[in-house]
């Protein structure tokens, strides 16, 4: 297996740009920030950018918890990468990251001015330091369960190549909760009454009964009564239903949601 690290400072873009890197160096996975991701999909881990300090993140990123270490430990032996591009603040802190994941001696560790221009990382601690907002080097649905409730964003990078091919490169743009100067709350009562008006959107409905949310770590289960129009396929109805309430709590919100529950209760 061959390690090889990426460093530089917070903000300095360093995510933004692993996905060209490996693709330019031929390197299947990365570690960033507490996860482990190969091939577009993060495969172990706990993301750094979940923990409401930074002091926590930090201990996150290097792997400080035991049953996070040993949990990405046990699967990159799984999958056994051909190779791994490991992100860091500096020097040490990769080589940190190595010796805890017991992986070997890196073969190379760039800095990040060796790959980015000045105005590149200009522009990256701007986005960082001045708007909250942190790359992720996977794609948003691979996120969306472990960031549900945050603002979780896809971002698509299109790139003509030689030959007339497009690469498709796709990150995730998240503001993590230590980048507020306060705290959010969304209550179950706001999601209700969000459900609520997307059910009176469906035409098939002709009342809306009870809506109860139930808000979990990893997204929103609703519970919705209805009463659906006399004559209508009440089973194509309800999916549709589902799917339409779903998608409007997750655009306002940025909460996952991982069911919606409809009871019909009655034909009008």
């Amino acid at each position: 297996m061959k390690i090889f690290g990426l460093e530089g400072v917070s903000g300095s873009g360093k995510s933004y740009q692993a996905i060209s890197l490996c693709r330019k160096m031929g390197i299947g996975s990365i570690l960033d920030d507490g996860l482990f991701i190969s091939g577009n999909r993060i495969l172990a881990g706990v993301s750094a950018k979940r923990q409401d300090t930074k002091i926590g993140a930090i201990k996150t990123a290097l792997f400080t918890d035991e049953a996070h270490r040993n949990g990405v430990i046990q699967r990159i032996r799984e999958v056994d990468p051909a190779s791994i591009l490991v992100l860091g603040t500096s020097e040490k802190m990769v080589l940190r990251i190595v010796d805890r994941l017991d992986l070997p001696r890196p073969q190379q560790i760039l800095h990040i001015e060796e790959i980015t221009t000045a105005a590149e990382r200009r522009i990256a601690g701007l986005q960082r330091n001045e708007m909250g907002k942190h790359i992720i080097p996977a794609p948003a649905f691979q996120l969306k369960k472990e960031f549900s409730g945050y603002f979780l964003h896809p971002l698509r990078l299109f790139k003509s190549r030689q030959g007339g091919k497009t690469q498709v490169s796709d990150r995730s743009v998240v503001r993590p909760a230590f980048s507020y100067p306060g705290k959010y709350v969304i209550s179950n009562r706001a999601i209700s009454d969000i459900a609520a008006i997307a059910c009176r959107d469906v035409a098939d409905v002709k009342s809306v009964l009870k809506i109860s949310t139930d808000q979990e770590e990893t997204g929103v289960v609703l519970g919705v009564s209805v009463n659906m129009a006399y004559g209508v396929p009440v089973i194509g109805a309800a999916k549709t239903l589902q799917q339409h309430v779903a998608g409007r709590v997750e655009e306002m919100t940025a909460f996952n949601v991982k069911a919606v529950n409809i009871d019909v209760k009655g034909l009008k």
